[in-house]
């Protein structure tokens, strides 16, 4: 029974561990935000740089993630479980001062893929506690399901495959867009439900010309044709290492009547030092800047939307370049006009084969050599009895 229970708990916890890993690897910035926000309720934003809490969000989801798969494979299990019991310890009186004292909305343990009240993280985490000291008390119990000699390679396969994870996020864009402005948003039709009252991520959205101080949202989400938006929170921090390639891509539609506009946050004073560094000539629009944040990952990144939806996104490492002999064609005939084939069951099944599947044969290739080794010594004994 003490053996069942053990399990259980600690096959509940390795579960959560990896999940809340894994959603926060795909989405490094928003992790880094969560902390930022985190540090301002705590009186502390501003003390650490943009690069170090960067650092503890690709850190924070490595360690959960490795621990996950760690207490899954039964691997140094008292240390694994100790260190565990050791987060949920700090973890759970700090989810309760967030219940209580409610400084931010939500704590971000699963991102944006599954967003908890502070009070349902709080009753989360003293379960998850309940099952970090079952697991530490008798962490004998768990059963291994690969050999001590051959757990180095899932220590070092899970925390290659989990930075490998966030350094691919953050130089393109999340494997997984858990966030509300995702490809295939329909963003006139979703805009336009906020005048129903209702709590929505799309209330903040408005897109208002810097030039003028118009109001252009509505008029902009209508356009039946393509538009394209460079999204940039803030300028003065933007990478500008391809701002050829955004002038180009400006250029191609001004020469096919598409819209072209820079949201951005950034004070006029800002926008106008942008515009000297780099040239541009497209229009700025003001828009609130946490939106921006949430609605791409990259700064600048760029947005192409369709009759009001959004059908292609692109950090600014990953732009679109349309090539000399393609420039002549509209977008209807080019690739990057149609929408891309998002197909998550599909990336879910290629991310399970790269991770799940070698450290399933793996398990298996040691279970089996266990076996063939228990065979081989009850073989000897067998034929050498002991006098």
């Amino acid at each position: 029974m003490k053996k069942l229970c053990v399990n259980v708990c600690r096959i509940i916890l390795a579960i959560v561990f990896i999940l809340s890993g894994f959603v926060k690897a795909v989405d490094p910035l928003g992790t880094q935000y969560k902390i930022d926000d985190y540090l301002e309720a705590m009186s502390l934003g501003g003390l650490l740089p943009g690069m170090a809490t960067l650092g503890a969000s690709i850190a924070q989801s490595a360690v959960e993630f490795c621990l996950g798969v760690f207490l899954l494979f039964a691997i140094r299990r008292r240390l694994t479980s100790r260190l565990i019991l050791l987060i949920m310890a700090v973890m759970t009186p700090l989810t309760l001062w967030l219940a209580i004292e409610n400084p931010i909305s939500d704590c971000g343990c699963f991102g944006d893929a599954l967003v908890l009240t502070n009070w349902q993280t709080f009753w989360k985490n003293v379960v998850l506690l309940v099952c970090a000291i079952v697991v530490a008390l008798w962490p004998k119990e768990m059963f291994r399901f690969v050999s001590k000699s051959n757990q180095w390679i899932v220590i070092n396969y899970s925390a290659l495959f989990i930075l490998a994870i966030s350094a691919w996020s953050l130089y393109y864009l999340p494997t997984f867009d858990f966030r509300p402005y995702h490809v295939g948003t329909n963003l006139r039709q979703n805009w336009q439900r906020t005048m129903d009252g209702e709590d929505l991520p799309y209330a903040d959205f408005f897109i208002e010309n810097v030039k003028d101080g118009e109001d252009i949202t509505e008029a902009l989400l209508n356009d039946s044709s393509y538009v394209f938006l460079m999204v940039s929170p803030y300028l003065e921090q933007a990478d500008d290492s391809r701002l050829d390639l955004i002038n180009e891509l400006y250029e191609y539609a001004n020469e096919h009547s598409y819209g072209f506009y820079c949201l951005t946050s950034s004070t006029h004073e800002n926008i106008e030092r942008w515009r000297e560094i780099t040239g541009a000539e497209y229009p700025f629009c003001l828009t609130d800047g946490i939106t921006l944040k949430t609605v791409i990952r990259s700064n600048p990144g760029l947005l192409l939307l369709k009759d009001g939806t959004i059908i292609r996104k692109w950090s600014h490492n990953d732009l679109p370049d349309i090539e000399e002999a393609d420039s002549s064609k509209p977008l209807e005939q080019q690739e990057i006009g149609q929408m891309p084939d998002n197909n998550v069951p599909k990336r879910i099944i290629t991310l399970l084969l790269w991770f799940v599947l070698p450290l399933g044969l793996l398990s298996l290739a040691d279970r089996t050599w266990m076996w063939t080794q228990w065979l081989r010594r009850k073989s000897n004994n067998k034929t050498n009895p002991i006098k």
